[in-house]
């Protein structure tokens, strides 16, 4: 699009429609061999947003402020209309399909010069259309951030067990503050429900993880932090398009490059979106003119749910249940890549959490046991998939769908059957390498229980005869250890 100017009293009226209103590690673990990529992507019209404030990773919580509170944002100085959205037109979709980026090099060494790197890359996105004054006014100067190599090489935070995890999370002031949330904007939830089929309870959940309704967005500018991880090559593939959709977002005016303000990662607003998820599914949700995710509460929620529905969210449909194991079953079954009628889990004594039974009906799941066979038990739904699209770490999926079940009103979690054994993170790295050895791919020997790593803990389970629930404990790395 072409960027136009515009006289003040247009500016002045912008300004005065757009709505006052812990970055999510941007992947590095392995993808549950249950989640099918979904294809169709939309992109409506959309214009230019505002810049945030502060940066608390995905960690203890920060405390998340009204709406109401935030300062009101500056207008850019070019914005570009190209025509007059409303809240019906700002939703039209446009399909689009972004190819898949190859897995994350962990072992890689980086042998091109940064500076070298740099001037090929700005050839390369002036050949793809950028603007040769976007390119300039983004790039010039910019140098490599060593720290967001380390930080994103590091990413420790996911090396805890799932219930130290969730509590850290799943809090209950983000539960009520969720509950505050879909109170005060009920019409907005009530329009992205109708439109999109996706709770309100789902979408909060995620806001609230992601930045504390907006709290914690982030301070770190996006584009260095881009350009940085764009030349590493753990994820350099990735992150290029990345950073040329980043430059994309600039040179149709949606932000100048010191309003690109975000995480470490790149990522962008209050729901913490990557610069192609921006581009692809950010929408204009009150017909302002323009969009605003770091500051308008409308364009979050219509975004969010926009994004939810097209990564193939089904309406009407539960995501995450947690239920009652009330005796032996065959524990093999227990997987995310292995789905069965509800009555099938009825029948195998799987009851609701509150003793009641489970419907005798033919929707599907899976049963979900991210601490083992004595640690907390969950129905994981078809809809359960869209969160490992979201973030591929199973223990934020699992926290982020448990945490919209609580602001719906479920219960606190149970915390199992009894005692849970568990490795830390040296002994899982032992246990990845003792796999390894007898010819398992557990990705990278990194302490973190991905995918890859529970399908081998399985298979060996049931090498050994034991009950196979996927999960790692002590007695299976000593059985290991003894050359079983």
């Amino acid at each position: 699009m072409h960027v136009l100017k515009v006289c003040a009293a247009l500016v002045a009226m912008l300004i005065a429609g757009t709505a006052a209103s812990q970055p999510v590690m941007a992947g590095g673990i392995e993808m549950s061999p249950a989640f099918k990529p979904k294809p169709p992507v939309r992109k409506p019209r959309r214009r230019a947003p505002a810049p945030p404030p502060p940066d608390p990773e995905l960690a203890p919580e920060t405390q998340a402020a009204p709406a109401a509170a935030l300062p009101a944002q500056e207008a850019p100085a070019t914005v570009q209309p190209a025509q007059t959205t409303t809240a019906a037109t700002a939703i039209a979709p446009k399909s689009v399909r972004r190819a898949k980026h190859p897995p994350a090099k962990d072992n890689c060494r980086n042998t091109t010069r940064f500076s070298t790197w740099l001037a090929g890359f700005k050839k390369q996105a002036a050949a793809e259309g950028i603007s040769p004054r976007t390119i300039n006014a983004a790039l010039s100067g910019m140098t490599l951030n060593r720290k967001v190599i380390a930080r994103d090489r590091r990413q420790g935070f996911f090396a805890q067990t799932f219930l130290s995890f969730q509590g850290k999370l799943a809090t209950k002031n983000r539960v009520l503050s969720g509950r505050r949330k879909i109170k005060q904007r009920k019409a907005v939830f009530d329009r992205a429900t109708r439109q999109y089929g996706v709770p309100p309870s789902v979408i909060t959940g995620f806001w609230a993880l992601e930045s504390d309704f907006g709290a914690g967005m982030g301070n770190f500018p996006i584009l260095p932090a881009l350009v940085t991880l764009a030349y590493d090559c753990r994820r350099g593939e990735m992150f290029q398009e990345e950073l040329k959709a980043a430059l994309q977002i600039i040179d149709r005016g949606d932000m100048r490059p010191s309003q690109m303000i975000g995480s470490w990662a790149g990522e962008i607003g209050q729901t913490q979106f990557l610069p192609s998820r921006y581009l692809d599914y950010a929408i204009d949700f009150d017909g302002s003119g323009r969009i605003d995710l770091f500051r308008n509460d409308t364009d979050v929620i219509g975004s969010t749910a926009n994004y939810m529905k097209n990564l193939g969210w089904r309406a009407g449909e539960p995501w995450l249940e947690e239920v009652r194991i009330t005796g032996d079953l065959p524990w093999k079954e227990a997987d995310l890549a292995i789905k069965h009628p509800r009555s099938q889990w009825a029948a195998w004594g799987i009851k609701r959490v509150n003793g009641k039974a489970l419907p005798k009906d033919n929707m599907q799941a899976s049963l979900l046991l991210p601490m083992g066979r004595n640690g907390p038990a969950f129905l994981a739904y078809q809809n359960f998939d869209i969160y490992l699209e979201w973030n591929q770490s199973l223990n934020y999926a699992t926290t982020a769908a448990y945490l919209a079940t609580r602001i719906d009103g479920a219960p606190p979690m149970s915390r199992g059957r009894g005692r849970i054994p568990v490795l830390d993170g040296g002994q899982t790295k032992e246990l990845q390498r003792q796999l390894v050895r007898r010819g398992y791919d557990v990705g990278k020997i990194d302490g973190l229980v991905g995918a890859k790593t529970r399908a081998a803990v399985k298979d060996m389970q049931m090498k050994l005869g034991i009950p196979a629930d996927s999960y790692p404990t002590p007695a299976l790395l000593a059985a290991l250890r003894r050359g079983r």
